[in-house]
């Protein structure tokens, strides 16, 4: 497909006769999550189209589609699968829509001259105006489940919770939305005092930074040694320390002529001054020049040094994406530690083993038997 996608092998067997073989490098990475989360996109955007041209003699319609395009919102100008099409197939499309369903044709027409006025051009714009429509609808009928069409902000009360707010008996009053990531959740109450809340949420992100480092780094050598042939002695994040307390060495990336590691105590110290010295600058809350900073979002020229998150909506919406991959970040590393003591391997050998025999390599293989402690 599309001479790059797809590759069409042939191979020869002992018995003179051909199979064809037809491999997809983004096939073997689609999982059933992704199908399920495209045709879950595919369905609710039907429903919306379906729900405007059935609304569409309300006058809210028309006060939606305006309201959603004065709300700030930023509407570009993307390609459309519509302007794929030649004119005259778009035109028999029309025509054949005009005739089979006349009250939806004339309804829609006037949904798209609506949406043409406030400058929509592309599927994402339309899918915002959309939006917008049931936002409003929701506002003047009191429908709750329309209402949560405007829940689309991260941020302040009307942001999305962690379920629906037709299955929550209340959000915690002190959860207002004001931390990036806050879906109010907190069955315990451990955030109820300000200040306890103030440190939980800095202990949270420092660990979430931490755990994506280290999720990266328990990877990496393993990705080098078994795909690209990078010749590390250990590459197992949980067994290369030992090399050093065997009187061994640790060649970084395999090579002795980047960082040839051979003394716990070099390792430790430089561990301290490295880490402990960043941390101490970004604990203290002060730049080098006397300048005050955001002790867990500090930026400035050492913090940010790609100049990430230029504006206050970008580095909202960074805040948000941080968080986000941290926590998924720290739920990693307590897999690894939990696959490290069970199995002995490390985790990209672990998901190896398991897409090779996943009826037997899994977690059940570890919960009904007794293996011996590899730690």
């Amino acid at each position: 497909f599309n001479g790059n996608v797809w590759k069409l092998k042939t191979r020869k067997y002992p018995s003179g006769r051909n199979t064809h073989t037809c491999h997809s490098s983004s096939y073997r990475t689609m999982k059933l999550s992704n199908r399920i989360a495209i045709c879950t996109s595919v369905a609710v955007n039907v429903a919306l189209a379906g729900f405007l041209c059935l609304r569409s003699s309300s006058p809210a319609v028309g006060t939606g589609i305006r309201a959603a395009a004065k709300s700030g919102n930023a509407l570009s100008s993307r390609s459309a699968a519509m302007m794929s099409l030649s004119k005259s197939q778009r035109a028999s499309g029309m025509k054949n829509a005009a005739f089979n369903q006349p009250a939806r044709f004339q309804a829609l027409q006037q949904v798209g001259a609506l949406a043409h006025q406030s400058g929509a051009k592309s599927v994402e714009d339309f899918r915002t105006l959309a939006q917008g429509v049931v936002c409003q609808l929701g506002k003047e009928n009191g429908n709750q489940a329309l209402l949560n069409a405007c829940n689309v902000e991260w941020y302040g009360p009307d942001r999305p919770k962690w379920l629906p707010d037709a299955f929550l008996a209340g959000v915690p009053d002190y959860l207002t939305g004001e931390y990036p990531g806050d879906y109010g959740w907190d069955a315990l109450g451990l955030s109820s005092d300000p200040e306890t809340f103030a440190n939980y949420r800095e202990a949270e992100l420092l660990h979430a930074r931490w755990a994506m480092l280290g999720a990266l780094g328990c990877i990496f050598p393993e990705i080098l040694a078994m795909n690209y042939g990078v010749g590390l002695e250990e590459p197992v994040w949980f067994k290369a320390g030992a090399l050093v307390l065997n009187d061994k060495s640790i060649d970084y990336l395999g090579s002795p002529q980047l960082v040839h590691a051979s003394s716990i105590i070099a390792i430790a110290a430089a561990q301290v001054l490295l880490m402990g010295g960043a941390e101490a600058y970004r604990a203290s809350g002060v730049a080098p020049n006397g300048e005050e900073f955001d002790k867990m979002h500090p930026g400035g020229d050492y913090f940010n040094p790609l100049k990430f998150g230029k504006d206050e909506a970008d580095l909202a919406e960074l805040k948000v994406k941080e968080i986000k991959n941290g926590r998924l970040a720290m739920f990693s590393m307590l897999g690894f530690y939990i696959q490290a003591a069970t199995t002995g391997n490390g985790p990209l050998q672990n998901l190896v083993d398991h897409r090779a025999d996943a009826a037997n390599e899994n977690i059940f293989k570890y919960v009904f038997t007794s293996p011996e402690p590899v730690l």
